[in-house]
């Protein structure tokens, strides 16, 4: 049993085979996930119903769990900023701005063999996708 939030036994086992570099795409219920994520990334489904289950709390969970050292997410054509770009900096602080790149872009990123694990979200909103650069735990 473990006493954290992280309870899912198919993305901790994904997460527990990552390392420092590794990048972990949270996807958002448009996305492509067979055709724009690598062929060898690991693929967690967690899209139960549309809406759930939400990127940001994905997200939230993921924090309890591994060291993150960057974030990339999916910039709209039109230049605007999607809602929930402000949830995820409200759950990165200051220290892990969002680094925005363009649809095909960010598509091409996610088809690198760094990509390690694909999550496969309910969530509904538009541009809700969202790539984590693992980092690293610090001597003790």
């Amino acid at each position: 049993m473990l006493r954290y939030p992280l309870l899912h036994p198919p993305l901790l086992r994904a997460l527990a085979t990552a390392g420092h570099g590794s990048k972990v795409l949270i996807a958002d219920a448009n996305y492509a996930h067979d055709a724009n994520a690598h062929p060898r990334a690991e693929r967690i489904h967690l899209n139960l119903r549309p809406g759930l289950v939400a990127a940001d709390d994905i997200l939230e969970t993921l924090l309890t769990a591994v060291p993150v050292e960057s974030v990339q997410v999916m910039s709209p054509d039109d230049g605007t900023t999607p809602a929930v770009f402000a949830r995820y900096r409200d759950l990165l602080g200051p220290e892990l701005p969002l680094r925005p790149l363009e649809r095909f872009a960010f598509y091409e990123r996610c088809r690198e063999p760094d990509l390690t694990v694909c999550i496969a979200s309910g969530d509904d909103r538009l541009y809700a996708n969202i790539l984590l650069t693992l980092g690293y735990l610090a001597p003790r």
